[in-house]
């Protein structure tokens, strides 16, 4: 099946355009309710789409912001980035319904507002203008000016959340109804790694169009951008949300309040994920900061998949797969139970296999175990490691339960968790992955203490053998060996003393 991007095809999208630094993304986030997207006095901080599924009155749709439109020279031409943001407006406009132009009524009618104007009148996409930064009541009538743009004025402050409302009264009606569709939660995949990892681009060849800004600077993108994209069709269609992050620098190196925000993004995609895919650059192996990586993903307990891209590169190297997987598995064993699939963003090599990967790992994240197969494993497990002891006292499991999924949470009744160590917890969860897999997927293992008296009669049957019992004992009655009645013993009278001799005289 070939991917396909998720057809929102002018449904209920709203696309906010404009010039650099007008406030786009702090009328984004006053939308939006929460702050999402970048808001800095840097003009440009905002480069590839952010979309966001957005609810203002009981109407849900989808929330565009873009980079801001800037005129292009001959010379303009020549920057990707610029020129990038210029495609990515276009793009946006294409699947709008509406558009909120914002200005900002401080500077007056600017030239590149005409132009942005005229771009969305030719496109024919219904528009209202935002005349932002209206923050005092002198500067609304200053709005008027902004009439030969051609569009309804609508004097807003973002910042102060200045008339917000009036302006969404005016752009909801522009949206198509709901149809009336059973939608399934798409697989949110984050996208994770150091810069200029190939991440933006391994997106766009998955989607097969430029759909993130790509170029050979590192730090090209600095917010965390949403791209909705279904493979197949009809009851075959499989949805994911791929997060496209900024790259996670060290952060005794991060030097600017916008890529502090940036790596405050980046780590907020890896809690919100299903899945997170940790891109690598096989020409540099896996740094230092790969492994801080990866360890915040497993301190989150996200499913993972380990990337490897720019393969193309490695192989005219003379590396080879074999070669490769030994040395990675080495400096990060801790990962040695995520799968590595290999890759190449700029040839396509392995794109779908990638897919298929993601997809096993996000199912194995919510598998359910069976209790009495879980708990026999975990008999076995015993069996094989010496019980930790503290104390004069060694740990004695009973039984286990399995809590949730995502991660898979597994309870163990034991006589006393502060005897569990480390070591042993880690043991047990590599016993649960030889016996059911669990590729890719975060185990958990917590401890509850459960005394003897407190068992039931299954229960009670574990605690004899000291590990998990009969899995079957939870519907079985335990017999145990009863002793004979003690015989009660005779009362003995007491006895009479002999008579006391007196001496005669």
């Amino acid at each position: 099946m070939i991917p396909q991007q998720t057809e929102t095809a002018k449904d209920r999208v709203i696309v906010i355009v404009g010039r650099p630094n007008v406030g786009k993304s702090a009328i984004f986030n006053r939308i939006a309710g929460r702050r999402i997207a970048i808001v800095h006095d840097e003009s440009g901080v905002t480069r590839d789409r952010l979309v966001r599924e957005v609810e203002w009155d009981d109407e849900r749709f989808q929330l565009v912001d873009t980079g801001g439109v800037v005129m292009l020279d001959a010379e303009g031409r020549k920057n990707t980035i610029e020129s990038g943001i210029r495609a990515q407006v276009d793009a946006a406009l294409d699947d709008a319904a509406v558009a909120i132009l914002v200005v900002d009524v401080q500077q007056g009618v600017h030239p590149l507002d005409e132009e942005v104007a005229s771009i969305i009148r030719k496109r024919g996409v219904p528009c209202v203008v935002a005349v932002n930064k209206c923050d005092q009541p002198q500067h609304e009538p200053g709005a008027a000016e902004f009439a030969r743009l051609g569009f309804p004025l609508f004097p807003v402050a973002a910042q102060h959340n200045r008339g917000m409302g009036d302006l969404m009264d005016a752009v909801l009606p522009h949206l198509p109804e709901v149809a009336n569709e059973t939608e399934e939660k798409p697989l949110r995949v984050a996208i994770v790694g150091r810069p200029n990892a190939g991440k933006s681009s391994y997106i766009n060849r998955l989607l097969r169009e430029d759909r993130v800004i790509v170029s050979d600077v590192a730090g090209t993108t600095r917010d965390s951008i949403d791209v909705p994209f279904t493979i197949g069709s009809g009851d075959q269609a499989r949805h994911y949300v791929l997060v496209d992050t900024a790259g996670m620098r060290n952060r005794h190196r991060v030097d600017s309040a916008v890529e502090r925000f940036s790596l405050f993004r980046a780590e907020e995609s890896i809690k919100d994920a299903d899945v997170v895919v940790l891109v690598l650059d096989p020409e540099l192996g896996p740094t230092v900061q790969d492994k801080h990586i990866a360890s915040l993903i497993q301190k989150n307990q996200k499913g993972c998949v380990l990337m490897m891209n720019k393969w193309d590169l490695a192989q005219e190297k003379g590396m080879t797969q074999t070669q490769t997987e030994p040395v990675l598995r080495a400096i990060m064993p801790f990962m040695n139970y995520v799968p590595l699939v290999f890759v190449s963003a700029k040839t396509g090599y392995n794109i779908r296999r990638s897919i298929e990967v993601i997809d096993a790992v996000a199912t194995q994240t919510r598998t359910k175990l069976p209790t009495g197969m879980l708990n026999r494993t975990l008999v076995e497990a015993t069996r094989r490691v010496v019980a930790p002891l503290r104390g004069g006292k060694r740990l004695r499991v009973y039984y286990a339960v399995q809590l949730g999924v995502a991660p898979i949470t597994i309870r163990m009744f034991v006589n006393d968790p502060k005897i569990a160590t480390r070591p042993y917890t880690d043991f047990m969860i590599r016993a649960l992955r030889e016996r059911f897999g669990l590729e890719g997927a975060p185990v958990e293992i917590l401890y509850r203490a459960r005394s003897r008296p407190e068992l039931s009669a299954s229960a009670g049957a574990a605690a004899d053998a000291s590990v998990v019992g009969d899995p079957d004992a939870e519907t079985k009655t335990v017999n145990r060996p009863t002793r004979p009645p003690r015989r009660k013993a005779k009362a003995r009278s007491p006895k009479k003393s002999p008579p006391r001799r007196t001496k005669s005289r």
